[in-house]
């Protein structure tokens, strides 16, 4: 069975919104002005290597499509040959390799693709995702990689919900300038 894993590059309170700055937000790019360092990339690197898909919303998707198929690299050859499952309801045929919608039932097809893939199932982005899958309770693990900023504004993991989360702190791990936090629901 499949471990759903959300990762996020998030700011100290909490913002996940635009952290390479390609989505315009005025206060995007913030995560470019920290050194994650050795450990940071080599963290960032293995949880690549030990997913067996991806599992992105539409706008995250899009931006990924636009930037990856281009690069080249041990990450990026992985990124760009696992297979890829978007969420959307507006995406009918997706250009990037192996990639695949899914509509209608999402925490159903989730629930399915748990039980189809065997390794980890990676979550980047996709807040609105995210959201749906904290409601669900699909989520496995959530890795947080905190910057030390605070924007004030932006979009948050774990904005809105329905219902409290709670969650396990499983690993701490300093990463250069950044922290990688890993929880568990409790």
């Amino acid at each position: 069975m499949g471990k759903l894993v959300i990762s996020q590059f998030m700011t100290i309170d909490g913002v996940v919104e635009d952290p390479g700055g390609s989505e315009s937000m005025d206060r995007g790019g913030w995560a470019f002005k920290y050194d994650r360092g050795p450990d940071g990339d080599k963290f960032k690197l293995d949880e690549v290597m030990a997913a067996d898909a991806l599992l992105l919303g539409r706008t995250t998707y899009e931006g990924f499509a636009e930037a990856w198929p281009s690069r080249e690299g041990e990450f990026a050859d992985k990124f760009n040959g696992m297979a890829k499952y978007v969420v959307s309801s507006t995406i009918q045929d997706p250009d990037w390799n192996n990639s695949h919608v899914i509509a209608g039932d999402i925490a159903g097809r989730i629930s399915e693709l748990k039980n189809e893939i065997d390794g980890d199932i990676l979550v980047n982005g996709s807040v609105q995702l995210c959201h749906l899958l904290f409601a669900e309770g699909l989520a496995d693990e959530v890795r947080l990689m905190v910057f030390p900023i605070v924007l004030g504004a932006g979009k948050r993991l774990f904005g809105d919900l329905a219902e409290p989360l709670g969650l396990a702190l499983t690993e701490s791990i300093p990463a250069g300038e950044t922290t990688v936090l890993v929880y568990q629901p409790a």
